[in-house]
């Protein structure tokens, strides 16, 4: 975590044009080679005031995910109530274009995905965010799967979550074919969602003894 967040504007503006400064070095040189001295250069910030909102390197690029992840929570949130409509896999089809969009025009996502798998800390930290978002995740499959476990619907959620953020990353890989990717993706999804709604519609119609 950051050691603080801004609460006055002039401390916000800085705080994103670090986070903004840090994307921009993530994609031109990688995780490897990336700095705070560079960030803080690029941003036009002194070195101590980055300092006074991050520890080091790894907590900036945890808080860049965290910050990707709730940008997609929120759009998902747009979207809550459409599952399971008869609609449901034309919502899905259109929300993973959508998603995989966002990677294709954004490369920061890519490299601050592979960044976090840096540590044991930061890939520790980028599972408590995935697990965030697959909470909300499992609340939307609640209405397909009404007769799924609540503890089984949680695992689903967080296997989608993995999946698709694996998947996106792959798919913008060097020489990988974006859209034969995202294509199977797509199957990966569908076909796991209508199997689990099958079981549970199953479930449901099974006699109690």
């Amino acid at each position: 975590m950051p050691r603080r967040r801004p609460t006055q504007e002039r401390s916000r503006r800085k705080f994103d044009a670090l986070l903004a400064a840090s994307r921009e070095l993530l994609v031109d040189v990688g995780f490897e080679s990336f700095t705070c001295e560079e960030v803080a250069s690029r941003a036009d910030v002194p070195i101590g005031t980055l300092y006074q909102f991050f520890a080091n390197k790894y907590v900036i690029v945890c808080e860049l995910n965290r910050q990707d992840l709730v940008g997609v929570q929120h759009e998902l949130a747009q979207f809550n109530g459409e599952v399971p409509s008869l609609d449901w896999l034309r919502f899905l089809n259109s929300f993973v274009d959508h998603m995989s969009n966002l990677w294709t025009t954004d490369p920061s996502r890519r490299e601050v995905w592979l960044a976090m798998q840096s540590t044991p800390s930061t890939r520790a930290t980028g599972v408590i965010h995935e697990k965030a978002f697959a909470e909300q995740v499992s609340r939307m499959l609640a209405p397909l799967t009404p007769q799924t476990p609540r503890e089984r619907r949680k695992m689903m959620a967080e296997v989608l979550v993995h999946v698709v953020y694996s998947m996106l990353n792959f798919s913008v890989q060097d020489d990988q074919s974006h859209d034969s990717a995202v294509a199977e993706l797509k199957r990966l999804m569908i076909a796991y969602l209508l199997v689990a709604e099958k079981e549970s519609r199953t479930s449901s119609d099974t006699p109690s003894e």
